[in-house]
């Protein structure tokens, strides 16, 4: 059995990029890392397999915890870290979701090809940078009233449709129709809706962004022709969350957990990893007021996407109809979700693999950094998609590929229907800002790639430089040959707003 060694932790290959933990005695499960050895390296640089073992650790969670091939450090549980527990008997950590609650991407169409924008991409990102509100602070496409965000946070993209943001059509095809009906707005503090209220339909920083990119590969030609996607074709990726409010109901539950159950929080191996029990009050009321952010992330990313399809009319001089601007889909990429899955029955607990007899759970399934990635087939999956599978849609950096593909017939026994969500991290912000100039890689990426970026910084551009990001070609190799998400199509930046 290969071995590999990461300081202090050595991981066993069980099977061909499935390496799992040495297992220690506090840990109630065994823990795995969906890798290869190449992405190995830079996984085991970080503090991510001490935090995957701590996950690991928790009460009431399934076997196995989990770290997806674009795994690296975070708060609490790694980004890239996917963890079920048991719904009855477990628990819910808001450290297991995040800060940015449902920091997500969806994919927008179009008609256009790559020729028809070569020549307009300055005026094109220049438009779309006014357009659309990004960076620190307020600001949104939508200047509404307290009441617009009570509505958003309990109807999602529903009440996008009803206000003339989206059609029915956008509702389906976002995952869970864009709309949690467990939400309680009533669950969300006061300050978090003050910092959501004036933030409505805009990207905010870090790394979130709005892309324009082209269809540069077709892996699978009836997938991609199920998906509406072609060779050359341009298309639109949006990323971001649930901005000030997402930050806000975190930070006030973390808070919450500490005052209102120290024993349980004094059972887990790091306080970064508070959770409430599962059936506990508080437990519920994160789990609604995270719905409600959930929804409000949903309801931000289509604001965002009727910004951009009146500047893709305005640019392009055609409604937006008639560029055939649909959405493709949207994922989630920071969620807890109550979710029904095939485990087998094993001592102490529950297991995706194993002898004992399988039965049916409900479990909260944590993806933090991590994308559903549901099979053909599954209830779940849009119609329109459901003969094929839910798409995957996973970026890389602004001067990188980013990929489509669709959920993969193993996901669901391998990694509780989850795949990767990006490139994953390889140096943090403070050290990219060392080693780059905002300006010096606008420079590169214009007139070596023919990529043109604005931002609202060049900080923020040197912060997402290329270099600081994994080889997300690594990432999805490993999903693809797992069977966790199939490679549909490879896509190339045309231009970049960042946050």
């Amino acid at each position: 059995m290969n071995s590999f060694d990461a300081g202090d932790r050595t991981l066993y290959e069980v099977e061909e990029n499935v390496w799992e933990l040495e297992a220690d005695d506090a840990m109630r499960v065994p823990a795995r890392v969906l890798a290869n050895e190449a992405l190995l390296e830079h996984i085991g640089d970080d503090r991510t397999l001490g935090q995957l073992r701590n996950v690991a650790c928790m009460p009431g969670v399934v076997a196995p915890a989990l770290c997806m091939p674009d795994g690296h450090q975070g708060y609490g549980f790694p980004v890239g870290g996917v963890a079920a527990f048991d719904a009855e008997d477990g628990c819910i950590s808001p450290g297991g979701v995040g800060f940015d609650i449902n920091c997500g991407v969806r994919m927008v169409k179009t008609d256009l090809t790559y020729e028809d924008v070569q020549g307009r991409e300055e005026d094109l990102v220049d438009a779309l940078f006014d357009a659309v509100p990004c960076g620190l602070g307020g600001g949104g496409v939508h200047d509404g009233t307290h009441g617009d965000l009570e509505a958003a946070l309990e109807r999602g993209v529903d009440w996008c449709v009803e206000e003339g943001y989206a059609t029915r059509e956008d509702r389906l095809h976002c995952e869970d129709e864009g709309m949690r009906p467990d939400a309680d707005p009533d669950a969300v503090s006061k300050k978090a809706k003050d910092r959501g209220a004036s933030q409505m339909g805009s990207l905010g920083s870090g790394n979130h962004f709005l892309e324009v990119q082209r269809v540069t590969d077709v892996y699978d030609a009836e997938t991609a022709d199920a998906f509406g996607l072609a060779e050359d074709q341009v298309v639109v990726l949006i990323h971001c969350g649930s901005r000030g409010l997402g930050h806000q109901i975190c930070s006030d539950y973390l808070r919450r957990i500490e005052d209102e159950h120290p024993d349980f929080l004094a059972k887990l191996p790091e306080k970064d990893l508070a959770a409430a029990p599962a059936g506990s009050e508080l437990a519920d009321e994160y789990y609604g007021a995270m719905c409600a952010a959930i929804n409000f992330a949903w309801v931000n990313r289509q604001l965002i996407t009727h910004a951009v399809r009146e500047t893709f009319a305005d640019v392009f001089d055609q409604s937006w109809e008639a560029l055939e601007m649909d959405l493709l889909y949207d994922v989630a990429h920071n969620i807890a979700k109550r979710e029904s899955h095939a485990v087998h029955e094993v001592e102490d607990g529950y297991s995706l693999y194993g002898d004992g007899e399988q039965v049916e759970r409900d479990l909260y399934v944590h993806r933090k950094g991590a994308t559903r990635a549901f099979p053909a087939g599954h209830p779940e999956v849009p119609t329109a998609y459901r003969d094929v599978g839910q798409p995957v849609i996973i970026p890389g950096s602004m001067g990188a590929g980013s990929y489509v593909l669709r959920g993969g017939d193993e996901s669901l026994g391998r990694s509780f229907g989850s795949t990767a969500h990006g490139a994953g991290r390889l140096m943090s912000r403070t050290q990219a800002k060392r080693e780059y100039g905002g300006g010096a890689v606008q420079t590169s990426l214009r007139e070596q790639n023919q990529i043109y970026v604005k931002a609202a910084s060049g900080e923020t551009i040197a912060e997402e430089a290329p270099g600081v990001y994994k080889d997300v070609d690594e990432v999805v190799g490993v999903s693809d040959a797992l069977g966790i998400g199939d490679l549909v199509v490879r896509t190339f930046p045309v231009c970049n707003v960042k946050g």
